[in-house]
């Protein structure tokens, strides 16, 4: 006699109540494996360990003479808007007291560069051995600023080595005004005016017909700023690039600016014009003593080295105290592929399909839960290690690239979500794939070895290197990016210094794309095979 038994029901519902039981079923089913918790907590420990070592062992310092004790690297000056800036050039200048205006003719822009290094101040009475040229970003013309206050509020006109005439200020802003390159043959004329705190720029190919090139709104300019000619140029930098490194030679250049036809309106004093060259310690121009300037009669010589401009270097930056993350991202993978390859394996996928027939609510709720894991252990290393990494650093006399509060959580939150949503992504080839070894292997090669290969200077020309990081999940690590690559700053915005060809939220979205497709392919694929 047989007995006959009835077939197994899910106690699973199939609403709220049944997805919610499948998150706790999924969540009971990860903090069993201790494998993977204990996986989970070692990559949180990987991002703040490296981090903390690479703060550790990034050391900064200044010699000012060939006796002298080594000094922290000193931090450079802040702009209105909190950045760092570079703003060392040859000012000369007067009070302009209220409104007015000031109007000048340039005639020429030249330049000389050393490609020997840096000149100490005792060779610049000679400056022979070096090469003439003028930089790209060499400038001279006209500015209002605020003092002569390093990182002060400005705004300036100015012919440009090859990028025609510009309005600059605040050392962020740049907008284009006549192109073409200045000469006795072709001068420019340039105009400011001051009502208030608002500054006009205008600039004119004949000195009749005049255009404005913009307005700016410099608040709280004082009410006697500092006005007058100028003259800049950053240094002359020939980079090159091989297997596992770049170089870059070169050294401090000098722009000089000839102007006549100077006008002006408004409250100035009769005196004659002071020269001053505004450096600091640590600046890459040339001493003050290579810095000058000349009158003779209504014709005005002005010479000036260094540059008014968004600095964007330093080894202070946020995303050096992130180097775990690139550890972390591997155990991720691992992880998330194991997460439903172990159940593939030891032949336990069945049942958990017998339990919850809706195979496509499976794979979302293991999906959510291993999101949740993720993020919340990534979240931790991440608010461990910027504190401590950057702490670090300014101990070894690094100075700390200042950072808004929003950037900075960007940073933190977008590093733990560009690994939740990795992980999401190894979960959904694991699924694909069913077998870990592949899985994995396939996961490195589309996230980790694509970071690498463009990060790694001199292995693939610029173009590859971006074109990795723009349409690979690679990409995501563009969320981690703290500084802004300005045209008007020549530098090497190379991944391997921390740019990437998208912004934060669009490389995060290339590596958020890639894991939607894949889950969509792995719910369709789950759903033809028999398990």
């Amino acid at each position: 006699m047989t007995t006959a038994t009835a077939p197994y029901r899910s106690e699973l519902g199939t609403g709220r109540d049944g997805f919610a039981q499948l998150l706790r079923a999924e969540w009971t089913k990860f903090r069993s494996v201790r494998g993977w918790v204990i996986g989970t907590f070692a990559g949180a420990l990987l991002i703040v360990g490296l981090g903390v070592l690479t703060g550790a062992n990034s050391e900064c310092g200044i010699q000012l003479g060939p006796n002298s004790p080594s000094l922290a690297c000193p931090a450079p000056p802040t702009g209105p808007g909190g950045e760092w800036v570079t703003d060392s050039f040859y000012f000369v200048h007067q009070p302009l007291a209220g409104n007015g205006s000031l109007t000048i003719r340039v005639t020429s822009l030249t330049g000389l560069y050393s490609t020997q290094g840096n000149i100490s101040a005792a060779g610049n009475s000679d400056l022979g051995g070096m090469t003439p040229g003028v930089q790209p970003w060499s400038k001279a013309g006209i500015i209002i600023k605020a003092s002569t206050a390093r990182g002060s509020a400005y705004a300036a006109m100015m012919v440009t080595g090859t990028h025609g005439v510009r309005m600059q200020w605040d050392f962020t802003g740049d907008t284009a005004g006549l192109a073409g390159t200045v000469s006795a043959a072709s001068p420019r004329w340039l105009r400011l005016t001051r009502a208030g705190d608002v500054v006009r720029g205008y600039d004119s190919a004949d000195g009749t017909h005049w255009t404005l090139v913009g307005t700016v709104t410099l608040t709280g300019l004082p009410a006697s700023a500092q006005a007058g000619l100028f003259a800049a140029t950053p240094g002359h930098t020939v980079t090159s690039s091989s297997f596992g490194g770049s170089s870059a030679v070169g050294g401090p250049a000098l722009a000089t600016g000839t102007f006549d036809q100077l006008t002006r309106q408004g409250s100035w004093p009769a005196g004659r014009w002071t020269g001053q060259a505004l450096h600091g310690v640590g600046d890459n121009g040339l001493p003050a003593s290579a810095q000058k300037f000349t009158q003779s009669g209504g014709r005005y010589t002005v010479s000036g080295s260094g540059d008014i401009a968004p600095d964007v270097g330093g080894t202070g930056k946020v995303e050096h105290v992130l180097a775990g993350t690139f550890g972390g991202l591997i155990v991720v993978v691992v992880i998330g592929v194991m997460f439903i390859t172990a159940e593939y394996r030891r032949g336990l996928i069945l049942t958990t399909f017998t339990a919850s027939p809706r195979r496509g609510r499976v794979l979302a709720a293991k999906a959510v839960v291993l999101a949740a894991v993720t993020f919340a252990a990534a979240l931790a290393g991440t608010l461990i290690v910027i504190p401590l990494g950057q702490h670090l650093l300014h101990e070894n006399g690094n100075p700390i690239f200042p950072l808004p509060a929003l950037t900075y959580a960007r940073i933190a939150g977008g590093t733990a979500a560009m690994l939740a949503v990795a992980a999401v992504l190894a979960l959904a080839v694991g699924t694909l794939l069913r077998r870990s070894a592949g899985a994995i292997t396939l996961l490195i090669a589309g996230i980790v070895l694509p970071y690498l290969l463009a990060r790694t200077p001199g292995v693939l020309p610029d173009g590859a290197q971006e074109w990795l990081l723009s349409l690979t999940p690679a990409a995501g690590f563009a969320i981690q990016q703290s500084t802004t690559a300005y045209p008007q700053v020549l530098s090497d915005y190379s991944p391997g210094n921390g740019y990437f060809p998208l912004g934060p939220w669009g490389g995060f979205a290339v590596l958020c794309a890639w894991a939607v497709l894949a889950l969509a392919l792995a719910t369709y694929a789950l759903r033809r095979r028999d398990a």
